[in-house]
């Protein structure tokens, strides 16, 4: 009886966008190539400081976090959500400070100390 309620639970889970692995490959690629196809207009757009090349190495270091999920379905799940946060990105939806939170590691600490501060320019 446990067996029977497990086939009909695997029957009922049903694909998001892709039917098997390599359309869900597919649908990663397109999403990884909008990013890059956007990312320079989301740069000059928030006026964020940091460069292109900054940029596509975190995008890449972001794709490659994932690379070992293999569920279709988790993987059409991160499909989604990575092409609403494009969405919002592109759009302007979200405030520059979002956006930087993608890149938080990337970007050099401003200086606390007063020469440090003077030195850089910030008083």
């Amino acid at each position: 009886m446990a067996s029977n309620i497990a086939k009909q639970a695997v029957k009922q889970a049903r694909p998001i966008l892709s039917t098997d692995r390599e359309q869900a490959r597919r649908n990663v690629l397109r999403l990884y190539k909008a990013w890059h196809k956007n990312l320079l207009r989301i740069i000059q757009v928030h006026n964020l400081p940091i460069s292109l090349k900054t940029g596509r190495d975190k995008i890449k270091e972001s794709f490659a976090n994932n690379r070992d999920i293999t569920d279709v379905r988790v993987i059409d799940m991160l499909i989604t959500k990575g092409h609403l946060e494009l969405k919002e990105c592109v759009n302007v939806w979200k405030q520059p400070s979002h956006v930087m939170a993608y890149f938080k590691d990337t970007v050099e600490p401003k200086p606390k100390d007063f020469l440090g501060r003077f030195f850089a320019g910030l008083e």
